[in-house]
């Protein structure tokens, strides 16, 4: 087989595309409003805590409102709650470009929360509904490209529209989330996508979270999870750019370095990772995620030079390749494709981690140092490793016997 073909993407359905191309409007716009939002509230007079609380409370939300857009995927179906969920961050954001006080600016925020809760959800649940078990990994990693294209372009865009006005990076923001509900509407049918169910068998009903966690792979994929969520989320977004200026003395330039070291490294991987993790098994590419992302921490933990931190952002691009194509794929292995709470308790282990993971780590670099909070996260990266070390291969699992636990079929 030619590495053309073993890397290709065709044969996915269209749905896949119609997804990735959702996934780049609402990152885009995700990204543009990220530019603006901290100095948005900060021009109401609030102190720097409050203004950062406008992105905790978009966190918070999602975390809180992740069970139940859960359940209304398995009540009402995950292309309702997709559209709902983006309409929701739309008109909360259109709003949020119109408030009058801060107080309004944090409410509107955190009702953006919810939105993105029933949006993550339902386009992971309906991602793996229309895949067959052998595509997971690569659908998930054409739905990833777009979030990662889109979070890099955004902000390239904010930064000129914040120059003009703070409040237009909103405005913009509503109109890619309009877009991207327009492109769910018109190319996500229901009558394609019951086509779509019943070719790849994923017609019965949703999987109980019951029976997912009795699994040790759908455990490992939230450990996992988490750990992505702490380093990839959190910590890189808050503590890698004080640990580059104030533990390495470089300046702010390197942190950008960093960063686009990571994205361009993880963007030509997430293809790679995606074929491997369908073709070689969820076992190994879900371990050597792992094992990387534990690496890179480690580097950053025992090597304190900008030439090792460049180097432990490309393995760190390379971990969060493999973990995220294959934790989702794991997580579709184990419910048959078919279920919305066990997708919206991964989802909540990201989230959690995004929350945790850079207060934990702020606190141990306060005091102790940069190197003991990167050797803490390193650990919590190792838990995951040690998790996928004892999982069961679950790539051998198909649709037509959605009722399994780690392989052996329930009552």
């Amino acid at each position: 087989m030619s590495a053309r073909s073993r890397f290709s993407l065709g044969g996915l359905p269209r749905e896949v595309a119609v997804l990735g191309a959702v996934a780049f409007c609402v990152a885009l716009g995700f990204g543009i409003v990220a530019t603006s939002l901290s100095l948005f509230a900060k021009s109401f007079g609030v102190s720097n805590l409050w203004a950062g609380s406008v992105i905790a409370v978009f966190a918070a939300f999602r975390f809180l409102a992740a069970p139940g857009a859960g359940w209304l995927v398995n009540r009402t179906g995950e292309r309702l709650v997709l559209s709902g969920g983006i309409a929701i961050v739309a008109v909360s954001s259109l709003f949020a470009g119109l408030s009058q006080s801060f107080w309004q600016l944090f409410v509107l925020r955190g009702l953006g929360g919810v939105g993105s809760a029933m949006f993550t959800v339902s386009a992971a649940a309906l991602l793996l509904r229309v895949v067959e078990p052998q595509q997971r990994a690569r659908a998930s990693s054409v739905f990833q490209a777009g979030f990662l294209v889109g979070g890099i372009t955004g902000p390239l865009f904010g930064a000129l529209l914040t120059s003009i006005s703070l409040r237009l990076p909103f405005f913009v923001y509503t109109a890619t989330l309009v877009a991207a509900g327009l492109i769910g509407l018109v190319f996500l049918s229901q009558s394609r996508l019951r086509a779509r169910e019943e070719q790849v068998g994923t017609t019965h009903a949703p999987t109980p979270l019951r029976e997912a966690v009795r699994s040790r792979a759908y455990l490992a994929a939230v450990i996992n999870n988490f750990a992505t969520g702490w380093g990839l989320f959190g910590l890189r977004m808050s503590l890698l750019p004080l640990f580059v200026t104030a533990g390495l003395g470089l300046g702010p330039g390197w942190v950008g370095i960093g960063l686009l070291v990571s994205a361009l490294t993880q963007g030509v991987l997430l293809a790679p990772a995606g074929w491997f993790s369908d073709s070689r098994g969820r076992r190994p590419a879900l371990l050597s995620g792992a094992v990387l992302l534990t690496l890179s921490f480690l580097l950053l933990a025992t090597m304190e030079t900008q030439w090792f931190y460049l180097l432990s952002m490309a393995v760190f691009g390379m971990g969060s390749a493999l973990l995220g194509t294959t934790s989702v794929a794991v997580v579709g292995d184990v419910i048959g494709g078919r279920g919305g709470t066990p997708i919206s308790v991964f989802q909540m282990a990201s989230d959690a981690g995004a929350v945790v993971g850079p207060l934990v780590a702020g606190y141990l670099s306060d005091v102790a140092s940069y190197s003991f909070a990167f050797a803490v996260t390193a650990a919590i990266a190792g838990l995951g490793a040690l998790a996928a070390a004892l999982m069961p291969e679950t790539l051998k699992l198909t649709a037509a016997a959605p009722r399994t636990v780690d392989g052996q079929p329930t009552s």
